[in-house]
């Protein structure tokens, strides 16, 4: 026989089925949500109370049922690490609950659709390759979710999302009672929505590309001054592009927008997993352009160090390549004495100590550089050198040295040992 539910003098209820009520953690339209323990499994869970009273507003109650049983449906049938599971749910004194994974600390992405607070493109190109390999993971099991909006994309601590909210999901070849006609959040929904057409997978992916559109800028993709202008404009207007409203954005970062919000539902991503490779794509060449501007970076900060003075433009580009760009921390040991090592170094900012025997017999600063056991077969460090500071190096192997062009190589091996012979003088 059920436990009855009962509820404290704040109306927050006590227990619900078998689980302890901790606290209220959030409201909705469709119901309220309670922080709760789950001592079989050892985790904290969320359960939502759905608001289902007949005696206040019949249509109302019935679409809160519905939505119930939906998300009941679905118990253990989606297991994606970026959809939220759903470990149970009830029916209770009237009160009907589904029991959800908790995770503490996670956001919506509506805290990131402001102009004054926007994440940077590379996490949002992220976040949307995993939203997109999510709704190919639930569209392959027949779901089309309907209400992919912001507010139903959580973003974890670790910067990991969970798509949530299935109540107005419809299933293919189901039984269930489902919500028909026009459902879900206006702003978001495909052309084929808002005229009650037939839905497929694509009308998700138009959803996902006018988030995507939001993230991208703080603005909506259309923007009525009332109901009917903004459905008008859904299947009529296209939005600004989101250059216009934005700098920086990837031609073809807009393009995955473009086509994810095209009009008509063949011209969009086939699935989830085309639209998922399309951001791939997107994220290599930002990653490809990031790389760019490092070497840029690189190249002007060894530009400036006296080291690299007589080298030329051509020279120090292929040094770079030839090299690694490497980050001590305080007193954090770089070659050990009595080390096998055939690496050149270049301090490039900070200082190094230079230690033999056990004690500091000198000094190192940006421009000096070390290593010339590396000019010697088999050679072992006469010295140990360690970070004085916060110290950035460029480190050359002597076998990609070899590969270098000829006036390279005698370029660094003149400069090189002129740097010793004057540290010897010294």
């Amino acid at each position: 026989m059920p436990q009855a539910t009962t509820s404290n003098s704040s109306g927050v209820p006590e227990r619900i089925g078998k689980y302890d009520i901790i606290n209220e953690i959030g409201k909705g339209t469709s119901g309220n949500v309670y922080l709760s323990h789950d001592p079989y499994y050892g985790r904290d869970v969320a359960i939502k109370v759905y608001h289902i009273d007949a005696t206040a507003d019949g249509r109302a109650a019935e679409i809160a049922r519905k939505m119930f049983f939906n998300e009941a449906h679905i118990v253990g049938m989606l297991q994606h690490s970026n959809i939220l599971p759903i470990y149970d749910a009830g029916e209770e004194d009237g009160k009907y609950y589904v029991v959800m994974e908790h995770v503490q600390g996670a956001r919506t992405l509506g805290a990131y659709c402001r102009p004054d607070n926007l994440l940077p493109i590379e996490d949002v190109v992220k976040l949307i390759f995993k939203c997109a390999k999510a709704l190919h993971y639930a569209h392959s099991r027949g779901l089309i979710h309907r209400d992919i909006k912001p507010n139903n994309v959580m973003l974890t601590p670790d910067n990991d999302v969970r798509i949530i909210d299935f109540g107005i999901a419809i299933k293919k070849d189901s039984d269930l009672p489902q919500i028909m006609g026009i459902a879900g959040s206006p702003s978001y929904m495909s052309p084929e929505q808002v005229q009650s057409a037939e839905l497929s997978q694509a009308s998700d992916l138009y959803s996902l590309g006018a988030v995507l559109y939001e993230l991208l800028t703080g603005f909506r993709p259309f923007r009525g001054a009332d109901l009917s202008q903004l459905l008008n404009q859904i299947v009529y207007a296209t939005p600004p592009p989101v250059h216009t409203l934005r700098t920086g954005i990837p031609e073809e970062l807009e393009e995955v927008v473009a086509i994810s919000m095209q009009k008509e539902p063949n011209n969009r991503y086939q699935n989830g997993a085309a639209m998922a490779a399309a951001m791939t794509r997107v994220y290599q060449k930002l990653q490809q352009g990031s790389k760019l501007l490092d070497a840029q970076e690189h190249f002007d900060i060894l530009r400036r160090l006296n080291f690299f003075h007589d080298f030329s433009q051509g020279e120090i580009r292929e040094l770079l390549r030839a090299s690694e760009w490497r980050e001590y921390s305080p007193d954090e040991e770089i070659i050990r004495e009595g080390d096998l090592d055939d690496r050149f170094y270049v301090v490039v900012s900070g200082n190094c100590i230079v230690e033999a025997d056990g004690r500091s017999i000198g000094r190192l600063q940006a421009g000096n550089c070390f290593g010339e056991s590396g000019y010697v077969q088999n050679a072992r460090r006469s010295a140990t050198i360690r970070s004085a500071d916060q110290a950035t190096l460029l480190t050359v192997s002597a076998t990609l040295l070899e590969q270098v062009s000829t006036e390279c190589q005698l370029r660094f091996t003149k400069v090189f040992l002129r740097e010793l012979i004057e540290r010897l003088q010294g």
